[in-house]
């Protein structure tokens, strides 16, 4: 697999955002050598339930490619199978919202579980893990050179530089989630006496604010558990096209 990195290291700011502060500022031009892997990362979204018949095969499949380099693995539970009898216990309402948000710009009549979206622009459901993979290494493959990610020394605000904007406009996320993997025993529903095994759970999620294209500093989640990672995507508004993405590992 062609990986890209995207775990950037709490560090100063380049000089030019420093400068911007929460403002837009012209920054310096970036030098990209073409030659070079693609800096930006494959985000890979995993939309799943504990009281899906067909999830735990998915998950496992899942788990299996987020560890890779290069990935940004995150699993969203969505709470509409709670009505067979078991309350996903990692489940919120924003999170099937988020799913039903990809439906139209995937052009799907419907959404359903177990679902990956990868990028914002292509889905895999079903499928074995080499499916997976391939969908992931053509993701990995492609280059649109995004802006740049960085997070303060201080860990309370990120900074997002210059590039193009898609049609609709970008926001700026910051997805809380628990890195690695957890267990839940499953009492009832279609998983009864079932272990269902997560990776990578989102606990919140929040929009830091809008990305016009120019270099801008966002303030960080001053609440968030220290055990949780925070993943920051780019992400456009239409389109739901993931521009990029950053990770700032646990406190």
């Amino acid at each position: 697999m062609r990986t890209r990195g995207w775990i950037i290291p709490a560090a100063a700011l380049a000089a030019a955002l420093l400068a911007a502060g929460a403002g837009a500022q012209p920054a310096a031009r970036r030098v990209v050598h073409r030659d070079a892997p693609p800096p930006e990362p494959v985000v890979v979204e995993l939309f799943t339930a504990q009281g899906c018949a067909g999830c735990p095969e998915a998950n496992a499949r899942f788990e299996a490619v987020a560890g890779e380099p290069g990935v940004i693995a995150l699993t969203w539970a969505v709470d509409y199978w709670d009505y067979l009898g078991w309350d996903d216990t990692f489940a919120k309402p924003e999170f099937a919202q988020r799913q039903r948000a990809y439906r139209r710009p995937l052009r799907l009549r419907d959404v359903s579980t177990p679902q990956v979206v990868i990028d914002g622009r292509r889905q895999v459901v079903g499928g074995g893990e080499a499916a997976l993979q391939s969908a992931i290494d053509e993701e990995a493959a492609r280059r649109v050179f995004p802006p740049e990610i960085e997070f303060r020394e201080s860990g309370d605000r990120v900074g997002v530089g210059s590039g193009p904007v898609p049609a609709g406009g970008a926001e700026v996320l910051a997805v809380m989630y628990t890195p690695g993997p957890q267990t839940v025993e499953i009492d009832r529903g279609d998983n009864r006496g079932r272990s269902v095994r997560h990776t990578n759970v989102v606990r919140s999620v929040r929009t830091l604010g809008d990305w016009t294209g120019q270099p801008r500093l966002y303030a960080l989640p001053a609440t968030r558990d220290p055990d949780q990672a925070v993943a920051i995507l780019v992400q456009g508004k239409g389109d739901r096209r993931i521009l990029t993405g950053a990770v700032l590992p646990p406190r």
